[in-house]
C-alpha cells in the first residue's frame, strides 16, 4: 500500500494529528505517562485497516476519483506513465495487427499465427513492466532471452498436419510467456518470496481488469455492429477484424497499467471476491464429486470433459492463490479459511476421481500427446491443492502458521510454469510432432 501521504492532503493530515492529540489525551487522562500515552496512540493510529475504512467513509468521493482518474496533484506522474502504457499497447495493437495481415486472418487460419498469438502481445508487456522497474540494460537482456528461444523452439519444430502437439503448444505458450514476465515485474529479483507474492498477486487483479475491459469492449464491438448493420453485414464485419485483435492485445498492457496505478485504491477487491467465490465453489464441488462418484465417469469421459475439469481444478487453485495473496497472514483463523479448506478438500476429491479414470484409460488406450498434457497438469495440481490443505488444516488446529501456506504457494507456483515449459518443449518431440 502506497505511503498515506500519497493519498491525503494537508488537512487530512491535520485531522489525523488531532486524532492522534486525542487518543493520547484520553489516555494520559486514565493514568498513563505522557510516553506511555503517546507510544500507544500511536499504535492505535497504526491500525492501517481500521483507519483506511474511516478515511473511506469519510472520503469515498475522493477515492473514487482516485480510482477513476487522478487528482490534480497527481497529474504529472500520472500523465507520463499513461503514456508509457499508451506506447507499449500500440506496440501490441500493431504486432497482431501485422502478423494478421500477413496470416490472412480470418479468412485463412494458418497454423503459425495461433502458435505466436502469446508472442506477438506478451513481450510488449513484459518490456512494460521491465520499463516501469527501470530494469537495467543487462537484465533487460535477461529479460529478452526467454522469449526468443521461446520464439526459436515453437517456429523450427517441423510439426505434421492437424498435429495434437502443436494445439498444446498454443495452449500451453501463453502461461510460459506469462511466467517469463514474472522477471521484468520483480526487478529481476526472482528469488524473493515477496516479489513472488506479489506477483500472484498482479495476476489476479490483471486478470479481473483484463475481464472487465473485455466486457466493456465486447458490449462496444456489439453495439457498433448493430449502428453498421444497415450498411451492410461486411462493414461491420470488417470493423471487428481490425478492432478486436487490436483492442485484445492492447488490453493485455492496459489492464497491467491499470493494477500498477490503482495500487493506492484503499478497498481491495480481492477479500471481496474470495469471500463471494470461495463458498460457492465449495459447494459446487462437493456436489460434483458426489454425482460423479455415484453415477460414475467413465463413459462420459471424454478430452472436452476434461479440459473442463482441467479448467475448474485451475481456477480452485487460482481462488486460494488470489486468497492467499489477499489476506493478512497475522490475523487469527477464521470462516473463510474452513470455507476454503472446503473447497481445496473438494478439489482434491473430484481430481481424484478423474485421475482414477484417466490412468484407467491410459491404461486402456494408451498415452497420447493430449492424455500425457492432461495427466501431468492434474498431478502437479493435485499436489498443491494437497500440500495446501494439510497446512490449511495446521493452521485451523493451531499446528501451523499461515506464513507456512504463502510460503507452499510461492515456492510451488513456479512448477506450474516448469510443466507448461515441458509441454512447449518436451512433449512435441517426445511424440513425434504428431
Amino acid at each position: 500500500m502506497a505511503d498515506e501521504s500519497e493519498v491525503m492532503d494537508a488537512h487530512d493530515m491535520e485531522e489525523l494529528e488531532a486524532h492522534l492529540r486525542d487518543q493520547t489525551a484520553d489516555l494520559k487522562a486514565a493514568g498513563l505517562t505522557t510516553d506511555e500515552a503517546f507510544l500507544i496512540a500511536m499504535k492505535r493510529m497504526g491500525n492501517v485497516n481500521e483507519l483506511m475504512r474511516e478515511f473511506a467513509h469519510e472520503y469515498s468521493g475522493r477515492l473514487w476519483r482516485q480510482l477513476f482518474g487522478a487528482d490534480a496533484d497527481e497529474a504529472g506522474d500520472s500523465s507520463g506513465r499513461w503514456w508509457e502504457a499508451l506506447v507499449f499497447a500500440s506496440i501490441a495493437a500493431v504486432a497482431i495487427q501485422v502478423a494478421r495481415l500477413a496470416a490472412s486472418f480470418p479468412a485463412e487460419e494458418p497454423s503459425w499465427f495461433y502458435r505466436n498469438a502469446g508472442l506477438f502481445v506478451l513481450p510488449a508487456l513484459a518490456a512494460y513492466l521491465a520499463r516501469r522497474r527501470d530494469l537495467s540494460t543487462r537484465r533487460w537482456l535477461v529479460a529478452a532471452i526467454p522469449f526468443s528461444i521461446a520464439a526459436i523452439v515453437v517456429n523450427v519444430y517441423p510439426y505434421s498436419e492437424s498435429s495434437s502437439t502443436e494445439m498444446l503448444v498454443v495452449a500451453h505458450l501463453p502461461v510460459v510467456l506469462w511466467f517469463f514476465c514474472a522477471y521484468a515485474y520483480s526487478g529481476g529479483d526472482l528469488r524473493s518470496h515477496e516479489r513472488r507474492m506479489d506477483f500472484i498477486r498482479f495476476t489476479g487483479e490483471w486478470f479481473i481488469y483484463y475481464v472487465l475491459i473485455a466486457l466493456g469492449g465486447g458490449v462496444l464491438l456489439a453495439l457498433t455492429a448493430l449502428i453498421l448493420e444497415p450498411t451492410g453485414g461486411a462493414t461491420a464485419e470488417r470493423v471487428i477484424e481490425w478492432v478486436l485483435p487490436s483492442g485484445a492485445a492492447g488490453a493485455v498492457v492496459i489492464a497491467a497499467w491499470l493494477v500498477e496505478t490503482k495500487q493506492r485504491v484503499v478497498e481491495n477487491m480481492a477479500p471481496v471476491l474470495t469471500m463471494l467465490f470461495t463458498p460457492l465453489f465449495a459447494l459446487m464441488l462437493a456436489g460434483a464429486t458426489v454425482v460423479y462418484a455415484a453415477t460414475g465417469l467413465g463413459s462420459a469421459f471424454d478430452r472436452e470433459l476434461l479440459g473442463v475439469f482441467d479448467a475448474l481444478l485451475v481456477v480452485v487453485l487460482g481462488l486460494v492463490l488470489y486468497g492467499v495473496s489477499a489476506r493478512d497472514p497475522d490475523e487469527a483463523p477464521g470462516w473463510m479459511d474452513k470455507a476454503q479448506l472446503a473447497a481445496v478438500v473438494g478439489a482434491i476429491a473430484l481430481d481424484a476421481v478423474v485421475l482414477g479414470t484417466m490412468i484407467a484409460r491410459i491404461g486402456e488406450l494408451g498415452f497420447t500427446p493430449n492424455r500425457t498434457a492432461a495427466l501431468g497438469l492434474n498431478i502437479v495440481l493435485l499436489v498443491s491443492l494437497v500440500g495446501t490443505a494439510v497446512l490449511l488444516a495446521k493452521f485451523l488446529t493451531g499446528r501451523g502458521t499461515f506464513h507456512r501456506i504463502e510460503r507452499w504457494q510461492t515456492n510451488y507456483i513456479p512448477v506450474l510454469g516448469m510443466w507448461a515449459a515441458a509441454v512447449v518443449i518436451v512433449l512435441p518431440p517426445l511424440f513425434g510432432f504428431a
